[in-house]
């Protein structure tokens, strides 16, 4: 499996992940010229900005330990440029990491870190 197909397979799990937990998808791979938002998703007044990390092992560590500050801080810069777009009122926002852990076939396992940061 390509590093793409990786990364597609680990949004395609979080996206289903988020839609079991009766989430509303808003967006998905929004992009500007500042980089990328992998998943917002919302629930009632909650908005979700989620960043899903994919791996095929853990040779390189968890998913969630290549999330560095300075990926961090970006996520939050294109999360205040949706949201000046988007305009409508959140009570409340959060950033959660989603990690996805693809084994053999088909298998994959999901975790989702709330308020990941």
């Amino acid at each position: 499996m390509s590093h793409l197909a990786t990364g597609r397979t680990g949004e395609d799990a979080a996206v289903q992940h988020y839609l079991n937990s009766g989430y509303e998808v808003l967006a998905r791979n929004w992009r500007t010229r500042l980089g990328e938002l992998d998943l917002i998703v919302c629930m009632g007044t909650l908005l979700v900005f989620c960043e899903v990390k994919s791996r095929k092992g853990f040779g390189y560590g968890t998913p969630a330990e290549a999330l560095t500050a300075a990926k961090r801080h970006r996520i939050r810069r294109l999360a205040e440029n949706w949201m000046a777009i988007d305009r409508r009122r959140w009570d409340e926002v959060r950033f959660d990491v989603v990690e996805v852990l693809i084994s053999g076939g088909d298998r994959t396992e999901v975790r989702r870190i709330e308020a990941a940061f």
